[in-house]
């Protein structure tokens, strides 16, 4: 009698969700339905059946926070309130105030906004919101001040 196992064979398993002419794979559809089945099992049948204080929870893949991101937008936000009067020049004591400055800073920040839509963490979202709310509403306040002060020096001047 010899000691002699049989030898286990080397198995291979194609695990590619597509076949070599671009369709998915019989077993992938059957996955996913299965997947889908499971899914629907789980949820509630009416909505009143549904637990009320459990939220909804965070997308699979939230994107993570990026300081240096963080400190792009502080960076130009605080540019735009340099502009718009927040901060006085160290030279003369005075606020510093142009609108057209502060105008091209605040869309800066509009366009990196519709540019990283949906790639932003939801602090970095809701900090690029707040301060593009902020400035905006500063920008239009400034903006109808000089209006007026313009106005008010306009009718000075005539005699």
């Amino acid at each position: 009698m010899s000691d002699h196992k049989p030898e286990e064979a080397f198995r291979v398993i194609d695990r590619r969700p597509f076949t070599a002419e671009g369709e998915l794979r019989k077993e992938v559809v059957e996955q996913e339905e299965r997947e889908a089945k499971r899914e629907a099992a789980k949820v509630p049948a009416t909505p009143s059946e549904a637990p009320k204080t459990a939220p909804a929870p965070p997308p699979a893949e939230t994107p993570e926070r990026i300081a240096a991101f963080e400190n792009l937008v502080r960076m130009l936000g605080s540019n735009a309130a340099m502009v718009l009067g927040a901060y006085a020049d160290p030279r003369t004591g005075q606020p510093m105030i142009d609108p057209e400055a502060a105008r091209e800073l605040i869309d800066m920040l509009d366009a990196l906004h519709e540019k990283t839509k949906g790639n932003l963490s939801p602090e970095e979202d809701t900090l690029l919101l707040d301060l593009l709310g902020k400035l905006k509403m500063t920008y239009l306040e400034v903006n109808q001040a000089v209006a007026a002060e313009a106005a008010k020096a306009k009718a000075k001047a005539r005699p």
